[in-house]
């Protein structure tokens, strides 16, 4: 049976997921088993949470479903189902989801149908406390920004060295069958000049209208689930997709300075 400290160690093996409530685009992550859940949610300015262990999941489900009798876990695996076709980025269009902000946190409600009759829950979301944001976002963003910034050192010398090697060819005589395929040589500097007056007012301004921006791949789970390591715990954002979707995931721009670390 999990409790709520081991449901939140696997809350932090899970992606988040950018998903859509009406305007409403945040970002949401969350764990269920069969003594209770977590979910978290985001717009990136506030973080919110709920947590609930058996007792509070059989309590709710007495007060907003009367005409259903059912065990705890049934609750639990019917929410797990409705869930996660949301966070799938494949939301099921039988189930209706709305969020509401509140004077103590968000609350979100869900309405689907469970053996032929309506099935209502409402998860009463809080603030995250700071711990749990530093574990769930802020670590793990902190290090897919080094991480991505690694991969551009890496990629920038890799292409100074396809320069090299061409230049050789060409002092040794070879000459392009095309002269489309013609390539100017890479000047990191340039690149990334042209690249933060260009590109990046767009990307940014993009992402405002979105509501939610993270970096390529950046729904990160989170770096203390297996020692803290980066590598093996990120994972690609999950959006909504398919005809109809309001919102949709943006790609940052390569980060061309290093995020201190934590």
């Amino acid at each position: 049976m999990e409790g709520s400290e081991e449901l939140e160690s696997r809350l932090l093996t899970q992606p988040w997921a950018s998903v859509c409530f009406g305007e409403s685009a945040l970002i949401a992550k969350a764990c269920f088993g069969d003594t209770g859940y977590v979910l978290l949610l985001s717009d990136l300015s506030s973080v919110w949470y709920e947590s609930a262990d058996a007792e509070a999941v059989g309590q709710r489900s007495k007060e907003l479903n009367k005409r259903l009798t059912a065990h705890v876990s049934s609750f639990l695996h019917r929410l797990a189902n409705l869930m996660s076709p949301l966070l799938a980025g494949q939301p099921d269009p039988a189930t209706s989801f709305s969020c509401q902000r509140t004077a103590g946190g968000l609350s979100l409600r869900l309405k689907s149908e469970l053996s032929g009759l309506p099935f209502y829950w409402d998860f009463h979301c809080c603030p995250a406390p700071v711990e749990m944001v530093s574990r769930h976002l802020v670590r793990p963003l902190i290090r897919m920004s080094l991480a991505l910034q690694h991969q551009v050192q890496e990629l920038s010398s890799l292409l100074l060295q396809k320069d090299a090697e061409i230049e050789d060819y060409r002092e040794s005589g070879a000459a392009l069958s095309r002269d489309r395929l013609r390539t100017e040589p890479f000047q990191e500097e340039l690149f990334l000049q042209s690249f933060m007056a260009r590109s990046l007012p767009q990307i940014c301004s993009e992402g405002e209208r979105a509501g939610v921006c993270l970096g390529p791949a950046a729904a990160l789970r989170g770096g203390d689930a297996a020692g803290g390591q980066a590598g093996s715990e990120t994972a690609p954002l999950r959006g909504r997709r398919g005809p109809g979707a309001r919102c949709r995931n943006l790609r940052a721009p390569r980060p061309a300075t290093a995020v201190p670390g934590g």
